[in-house]
């Protein structure tokens, strides 16, 4: 067994044990540290496919952005667990029937699995030579399917705004700022001039 063998087994195993330990982790501190690791076993799996490019997003988006985000906003909200493990135990069965029917159909694919002849091939798209993944990645994303880039672009953008617009709530009895309402106030009437005699209180 050489070294790339060796680091692939060694990669692989960490991905699969630490995705399942973000599953079944009670501390959701835990899980989140669990999912660094996998996102990180991930970008070595990337290094060794020959995608460097992949490996450096998977370890600055995901992991120095969105698994540190999410490592904030567990820690920071006051999350009520108890009551998250009441519910998870009362749909427990749901989900294990859910689980079920989804293990019962991936086998039921993959029994009756059949490999292409051509597949292997067809697996890695040809590069140039002289060109580096990185170069035929921006190549072939802003070239050939620039289209489809934009539009994927579109549909997160409108998924952003629909989570603010659902999540945005109009709270009773806060003080809000109204510069217009600044601007343009009657310094007679905001102004209140008294006339105190010595020795007198307000």
């Amino acid at each position: 067994m050489g070294v790339s063998a060796l680091a692939f087994y060694l990669f692989a195993v960490t991905t699969l044990v630490s995705a399942f330990l973000v599953v079944v982790a009670r501390n959701p501190v835990h899980s989140v540290l669990w999912l660094i690791l996998a996102f990180l076993s991930s970008a070595g799996l990337f290094v060794l496919l020959g995608a460097e490019f992949l490996a450096m997003l998977q370890i600055i988006v995901y992991v120095g952005a969105v698994a540190v985000l999410f490592l904030f906003v567990v820690m920071m909200l006051d999350v009520d667990f108890s009551a998250l493990k009441a519910g998870m135990a009362r749909n427990l069965p749901l989900g294990l029937l859910i689980g079920l029917v989804l293990l019962m159909q991936m086998g039921a694919l993959f029994a009756h699995w059949q490999v292409a002849d051509g597949a292997p091939a067809l697996r890695q798209a040809p590069m140039p030579e002289g060109v580096q993944n990185t170069e035929a990645l921006g190549e072939l994303i802003y070239t050939r399917y620039i289209l489809l880039f934009q539009i994927s672009g579109l549909i997160l953008l409108v998924a952003m705004v629909g989570a603010i617009v659902l999540t945005l709530r109009h709270r009773e009895g806060i003080k809000r700022q109204d510069v217009l309402a600044q601007m343009y106030r009657d310094p007679a009437k905001a102004l209140e001039l008294k006339d105190v005699k010595p020795g007198q209180g307000l």
